[in-house]
């Protein structure tokens, strides 16, 4: 098994916060349960709120707002590990959620809500006058709403896979991103049902799959998935490409308005630290958000590690850095902080590297050509007519791996794929050398395809001396779209598609191959290829591709790569192991 399928933890030590004795025994605390916190239209919304035994007076308080429930399980997601270490937690469950009045409009009341909260919060007599923010995923999103407004209070925010706007993300490229999409309607429809919380994360993914294969249109799914009409799924289905760049997005609209907060990034004051995983189906937006940030003057943390998105093994270093990021900023403890901001561990080398920013001080950008006959390499194009492949949307192009919101994003074997004839391969010779490729990938592409809506996917992959070909990171682009410069008179378009971010060793041996293709199903939905309106498009017409790769049209993948400096490397310590 490949080092970069497993796990190593960074070694952080906590430190018992000053004036705080703790507990023997078992941590100790006291809950109020069922707090009502009424909102400006009267909607009542309950919170919960944990208070460490042992302390003299008030401590910095923890705001979680969450859909996910309050209670047992949930508990121990929502930060109720931090109450032992001084400090106290308040978890609201989302309006329309777990006993909170009103309805769940996913994404939609969180600012209103999240600052009508804060209000309150800054009211209690229990109130210290500061308070942090914690929580992956939503719980993150939900914590971003607030940020640039919540005030001088809010001192530190700790958040984990997650982004301050999901449009991006539900959008790929332009494209729908059907799995995670349908799977996480599904999840919310059925979790408040009994035993909800249990069997929606197993089987929602299965069978928004199931539903995704069936090759009904899309805006029929929801009630195959579910067995009813689901508001979320809709919405995102009517509102597809507006602001995204897809091709059926009408102008005006505003569904997005109240729900992106990518525009206030950089207004917010509170000191951030963000954790995210390479195969993580929000990790280049929550990156848009580091470098929105940085651009501010702000100094956030960032650490990245082998990890996706429903992957457990980041909880404890979530914990663990969360907690060093409130003793800093909520207790005054500076020397919980490490030293570098960035950390992000490299795949294929089994290493953490610390750096001062990200992208990495000293990364070059190189410029990988596709060649004729697969080849692929730093040396230039050369002439040859452009390699081809038929794209039919009626039986898409699968995806064997890549970033999804439940089940595993673990790297796979991608031969079966490349073995299909609507899927061209480049690879490189064996590398002669270590090749270290760690910041954000993308590919100049020039195309040529006889319908005027189609898709192009591109995809890096590790091919190991045996063979097995291991995706690495992908991304994707529908056309028409904003990024697309035509060249000449032929029909060739100029296509910039950024994948995923990486951090990757390619070791000495190993290939360095790209994959070219039009489909990424069901974590995408088809191109249809005909512009119809994507939920209700029924008919499917295949397209015929062209990749050039001459000098007049130098296709190419774009490779940040870095030096390995001694300084930076911090090896996985023995008893973190990675897991076989």
């Amino acid at each position: 098994m490949a080092p970069w399928d497993r796990l190593p933890a960074p070694p952080i030590r906590v430190r018992r916060p000053r004036g705080f004795r703790r507990p023997r025994g078992l941590p100790r605390y006291t809950v109020e349960r069922d707090l009502p916190v009424t909102m400006p239209d009267g909607v009542t919304l309950l919170a919960d709120r944990y208070v460490p035994t042992g302390v003299r007076r008030p401590p910095p308080t923890i705001l979680v707002r969450t859909p996910y429930g309050r209670r047992g399980p949930a508990a121990v997601l929502n930060g109720l590990p931090f109450v032992p270490f001084g400090f106290q937690l308040v978890v609201q469950s989302a309006r329309g959620t777990f006993g909170s009045g009103g309805e769940f409009d996913p994404l939609g009341s969180e600012r209103e809500d999240g600052l009508a909260t804060v209000e309150w919060l800054k009211r209690q007599p229990w109130f210290s006058g500061s308070f942090g923010t914690y929580g992956a995923s939503y719980l993150g999103y939900a914590a971003w709403a607030i940020a640039a407004e919540a005030g001088p209070e809010l001192k530190a925010m700790s958040l984990q896979i997650t982004a301050s706007s999901f449009r991006d993300a539900a959008y790929v490229g332009g494209s729908f991103a059907l799995e995670s999409t349908l799977t996480w309607t599904d999840l919310t429809h059925r979790q408040q049902q009994p035993f909800g919380m249990l069997t929606a994360p197993l089987l929602s993914r299965r069978r928004a799959i199931r539903a995704a294969q069936s090759g009904r249109p899309l805006a029929e799914l929801d009630v195959l998935t579910g067995g009813a009409p689901m508001r979320f799924y809709q919405d995102l289905l009517a509102n597809h490409g507006n602001g995204a760049g897809g091709p059926d997005a009408a102008p005006g609209g505003g569904y997005w308005d109240k729900r992106d907060f990518s525009g206030t990034v950089g207004e917010v004051t509170a000191p951030v630290s963000l954790l995210g995983g390479w195969y993580d189906v929000f990790l280049p937006w929550e990156l848009r958000d580091y470098l929105a940030l940085r651009s501010a003057g702000h100094h956030p943390y960032l650490t990245i590690g082998p990890w996706w998105h429903a992957d457990a093994r980041h909880g404890i270093v979530s914990f663990r850095e969360s907690l060093a990021w409130f003793r800093a900023h909520l207790r005054g403890d500076l020397r919980a902080l490490r030293r570098d901001p960035v950390r992000v561990y490299v795949t294929g080398a089994r290493e953490w590297r610390h750096y001062r920013d990200w992208p990495p001080p000293g990364m070059r950008q190189e410029r990988w050509h596709l060649h004729p006959g697969g080849g692929l390499g730093e040396d230039g194009p050369r002439d040859a007519p452009p390699s081809s492949y038929r794209f039919d949307p009626a039986r898409p192009t699968p995806a064997l791996g890549g970033p999804t919101l439940l089940g595993s994003s673990r790297p796979v074997d991608n031969r079966p794929l490349e073995r299909r004839a609507d899927v061209l391969v480049f690879s490189s010779p064996p590398l002669t050398a270590d090749l270290d490729v760690v910041g954000p990938v993308a590919a100049d592409l020039f195309v040529r395809s006889d319908r005027e809506h189609t898709d192009f996917v591109v995809r890096l992959c590790d091919v190991a001396p045996d063979g097995v070909s291991r995706n690495v990171c992908e991304g994707g682009l529908r056309l028409p779209a904003a990024a697309e410069k035509p060249v000449g008179t032929e029909g060739v378009r100029r296509v910039a598609i950024d994948l995923w971010p990486t951090g990757h060793r390619f070791p000495r041996g190993h290939r360095v191959r790209v994959h070219v293709t039009s489909g990424a199903h069901p974590k995408v939905a088809p191109n249809p290829g005909t512009g119809e309106p994507l939920a209700t498009a029924r008919t499917m017409v295949p397209a015929e591709q062209e990749v050039f790769h001459d000098p007049d049209h130098p296709s190419a993948i774009l490779l940040p790569v870095v030096e390995r400096s001694p300084e930076a490397v911090v090896p996985a310590p023995a008893e973190e192991e990675p897991l076989a």
